[in-house]
């Protein structure tokens, strides 16, 4: 699917132009070829081109390198997720599994930034599974419960701690976690862009057309050229359903955001002066909306079943006005022409919001599917997969592979029904906080 990109990205804007951009124009062999570019794609280049120093590794996007959902996100390096509660030790069980590959994408990603003097706004502040609505509070009690029994740091806050912190008097209870990482996810994707190793080479603007593997070997037909290669990753996430890659298994959600402008120190004294914060929703449809190290406010309270080639600049000017309303309920003296841009991006979803990691045929490896987690277990995942397609093992590996593996979905247009009736009705039950 060709997806034209929106330029409108306010972490991306934050960066220089890159030079020397190369775009697939010929017919190429090679023995490793990954396709996509983004927090996977660049992690298994990067592993491979360590790997075999001697090979040029072939690693190809149909955009910009790092500019789809890599940079696109909310820039939380998750810890844990959200549940309300569990039954049995089973569920306990299935829990941790999850929790053991977030703190390993962490432990990728800071040993990545250290390595390389990485700045990328790092900040171990934590997170907020926050509520407006007080009814919520049973949730996050459960959920502290289970966090208890796991060993995790945390502690429950209600509306006079969280308007200190938060600057705003919107929210009534929460939950916060201490392990949780925010960071610029444009700074970090554009890093490993940077501090890719020679032989590996990189073709960008390059779009994958389709592909068959023909007397043992994968050929791949792009735009304005071909690469017939020995072993494949696929590291396209969002993008896999579209290039008919476990296709019953993941669906895509678009997903859009809008940031301010920098805060004017007037304007941030009248909020408090918060600390950077980020606050992810109690309920699924909820807003997430983090304070960044400069000042700037991000909201994302937009998730839909939609072609990602149509958000059109008008589409994204409709959901601007939405995220200007979730804003103003929580900072109402802010300025209404405060947003300064918006954006949309594609995640890949499961029915029971596991990862795709796998060998599907003979030397076609896919890594995927991180269900709006990606940053922490994208750049894990590529560096695994690498390892697994090389015929290697690893600790990492033997815990990725324990975790529950993605179930079936219910075929078209089954399909599609569902998930828009599922989307509707946690926007209902998450209307006070969108």
């Amino acid at each position: 699917m060709e997806v034209v990109n929106d330029n409108s990205c306010s972490w991306v804007n934050d960066l220089n132009p890159r030079t020397n951009i190369q775009t697939l124009t010929s017919d190429l062999s090679c023995e490793w070829l990954v396709v996509g570019a983004g927090y996977t794609g660049l992690s298994a280049a990067r592993k491979l081109g360590q790997l075999y120093p001697n090979q040029k590794i072939l690693l190809v996007d149909a955009q910009l390198a790092g500019e789809g959902a890599s940079s696109r996100n909310s820039g939380y390096l998750v810890d844990t997720t959200l549940n309300d509660g569990f039954t049995s030790n089973k569920e306990l069980e299935n829990y941790k599994k999850k929790s053991d590959i977030y703190k390993l994408g962490i432990d990728v990603v800071k040993k990545f930034i250290k390595e390389h003097q990485v700045d990328c706004d790092w900040n171990e502040c934590g997170k907020y599974f926050a509520s407006s609505n007080t009814e919520d509070k049973k949730i996050l009690e459960n959920f502290s419960d289970t966090l208890s029994k796991l060993g995790f740091e945390h502690n429950l806050l209600f509306k006079k701690d969280l308007t200190k912190r938060l600057g705003t008097n919107f929210y009534n209870v929460a939950l916060h976690t201490k392990g949780g990482i925010l960071l610029h996810p444009g700074k970090l994707v554009r890093a490993m862009i940077d501090t890719l190793p020679e032989n590996v080479i990189l073709y960008e603007n390059s779009l994958l057309l389709n592909w068959k593997k023909i007397d043992g070997l994968i050929n791949c037909n792009f735009k304005n050229g071909s690469i017939k290669s020995k072993k494949i990753i696929f590291a396209t996430n969002g993008f896999l359903k579209s290039l008919g890659i476990k296709a019953n298994y993941n669906f895509p959600i678009t997903l859009t955001a809008s940031m301010t402008r920098p805060l004017t120190k007037e304007e941030f004294t009248s909020i408090g002066e918060p600390k950077e914060w980020g606050v992810l929703p109690v309920r699924p449809m909820g807003a997430t909306i983090r304070m960044t190290k400069d000042r700037r406010i991000l909201i994302r309270n937009t998730a839909e079943v939609h072609n990602p080639s149509q958000m059109s600049k008008s589409n994204l000017e409709k959901r601007s006005i939405k995220q200007k309303i979730g804003i103003k309920k929580r900072f109402p003296q802010l300025p209404d022409d405060i947003i300064q841009s918006t954006w949309s991006g594609i995640v890949s979803r499961t029915r029971n919001s596991s990862q795709i990691f796998e060998e599907i045929q003979e030397n076609v490896f896919v890594a995927g599917c991180y269900n709006g987690s990606g940053i922490g277990v994208g750049t894990l995942f590529g560096e695994q997969i690498a390892l697994k397609a090389s015929g290697e093992n690893s600790n990492e590996i033997k815990i990725i592979e324990k975790r529950n593996k993605p179930t079936l979905l219910p075929p078209q247009p089954f399909l599609n029904l569902g998930i828009k009736t599922k989307l509707f009705y946690e926007r209902l039950r998450a209307k006070s906080d969108i």
